[in-house]
């Protein structure tokens, strides 16, 4: 196993950056005469705020020039940068209340609308209507779009807001924040982006931040990452122009024979590399988002379907198309279930109960749910062998069967597969016996097939009626459950 890279190198690598975007950011702010100021204090004291909004005002003049409103966007985003986490927050409560659309006018704007007595009078008052709804905060938020580095800014800013909005209702923050999201929407459109094959020539410094982003199987170094970028592996990712070196989406394939079902061969950095040209499987295993400021903004689907033929293309060998896929949600779920009990028949409950457990009050099902939590159960074969039926089974009803209230299957990764129109076509034993696959998934993992005749039909059964496709096998154990 290859050493793993320190968390402060990592740490190194956006300080790097933060202090070269405050370096420019600071050029930009001395074109203008007049324009670059004293950074405010840290937390932003009511003094400093006075200041903030005084800034803020003379972004949206728009006295000066372009020059000039570039200069004055700069200074405000240095001044946000040299603000502590609690002075961000007032910073962006501030922009949030203050800047907020002008209620008065949006409904004299609506009386108007309503009181129109002609086409052209209705078409003037909805102009002005529209223009009284865009939030003055958007206007400026807009502004950071021509500085180095400005789109990046807010995406960050979203990831803030969302971090500080938790899970609570912030009324004005979570205004801003959709502002925020709806702004980025319209800029990442999938027409904007571009997809590019990632290799180790790739730049270190997006070498690097693969390693950061990862997020499914955590990369241990650049050996690791060398193994994943091999002659036998591919990567791609979208990026957007206004981002060029920042990917916002990643997925790594694994060109191989025959769908692979254990992420620990697929990541073995002493197996051989295999030949692409007699591959017959392409086997996407980690799908990453990058940004979490994107959050809600989605382009995976569109990921998989780009590089879907991107491969085809490239190796016309390939016949299967498939995930290995984790059920983080598989093992959250077991716990609930297990508390209420009926999840297993009494031939599967005699066989736990030969394992010599005393199930007491418990009960199987939460028997069951110990067991699981036992720190390498899954090296005990007795134990191992007892739990791998009803396991699998109750998987399969997770899937197939476990929904949402909005009615989309419960569990995330299901979801956006499903939702991309593949089908559920393997689950795998024990394919992932690392400690978060345990945690999460009890070790099981999940092929999802994207047959690209059967795509389209697939995402609209889905779509509409919420029907899962599946293979017999996997239809067969969620009925057995």
């Amino acid at each position: 196993m290859s050493e793993r890279a320190p968390v402060h190198f990592f740490d190194g690598v956006f300080d790097r950056t933060l202090a070269n975007l405050r370096s420019a950011w600071r050029e930009i702010a001395l074109s203008a005469r007049g324009v670059l100021s004293g950074a405010p204090r840290p937390d932003l004291p009511e003094d400093d705020v006075i200041r903030l909004r005084q800034q803020m005002l003379s972004c949206l003049d728009g006295r000066g020039g372009e020059v000039t409103a570039r200069a004055r966007a700069a200074e405000l985003g240095r001044s946000y940068l040299a603000l502590s986490p609690a002075g961000r927050e007032r910073f962006l409560r501030l922009l949030a209340e203050e800047f907020d659309t002008d209620h008065a006018v949006v409904d004299d704007c609506c009386a108007l609308v309503a009181a129109a007595a002609d086409p052209a009078a209705r078409s003037a008052a909805e102009r002005a209507l529209r223009a009284a709804l865009t939030a003055p905060r958007v206007t400026l938020l807009r502004q950071f779009n021509a500085l180095p580095e400005g789109v990046k800014f807010l995406v960050d800013r979203r990831a803030e807001l969302i971090a500080i909005i938790g899970n609570g209702g912030d009324p004005a923050l979570r205004g801003l924040a959709d502002d925020l999201r709806d702004l980025l929407a319209n800029w990442f459109d999938i027409g904007f982006l571009e997809l590019r094959r990632i290799t180790w020539d790739s730049p270190a410094a997006l070498l690097e931040k693969l390693i950061a982003y990862e997020a499914v199987h955590e990369i241990q170094g650049w050996t690791d990452l060398k193994n994943r970028l091999e002659a036998d592996r591919r990567c791609f990712a979208f990026f957007h122009p206004r981002m060029p070196d920042e990917p916002l989406i990643f997925v790594e394939v694994a060109l191989v024979t025959g769908i692979a079902g254990d992420v620990h061969a697929l990541l073995d950095e002493a197996a051989p590399v295999g030949n692409p040209q007699a591959a017959d499987a392409a086997i996407f295993y980690s799908i990453s988002n990058c940004q979490k400021g994107l959050v809600g903004i989605s382009f995976g689907d569109f990921l998989i379907k780009r590089v879907v033929d991107a491969l085809a293309s490239e190796l016309p060998r390939l016949k299967s198309f498939a995930t290995l896929s984790p059920l983080p949600g598989f093992r959250a779920w077991l716990a609930a279930q297990a508390e209420r009990g009926g999840l297993l028949p009494a031939a599967e409950a005699r066989a736990l109960r030969g394992l010599g457990g005393d199930l007491g009050e418990d009960g199987a099902e939460r028997f069951l749910a110990r067991l699981v939590e036992r720190p390498d159960w899954q090296a005990d074969a007795r134990v191992a062998a007892a739990l791998r039926e009803p396991l699998l089974r109750l998987a399969a009803r997770y899937l197939l069967q476990e929904r949402a209230p909005s009615g989309r299957a419960l569990d995330p990764v299901a979801h956006f597969h499903l939702s991309n129109g593949a089908r559920v076509e393997r689950l795998n034993w024990l394919g992932d016996v690392s400690e978060k696959g345990l945690q999460q998934s009890a070790g099981i993992m999940v092929n999802y097939l994207y047959r690209l005749g059967d795509i389209e039909a697939n995402h609209e059964a889905y779509r509409d009626d919420g029907r899962v496709a599946a293979s017999s096998a996997v239809r067969g154990l969620a009925r057995a459950s």
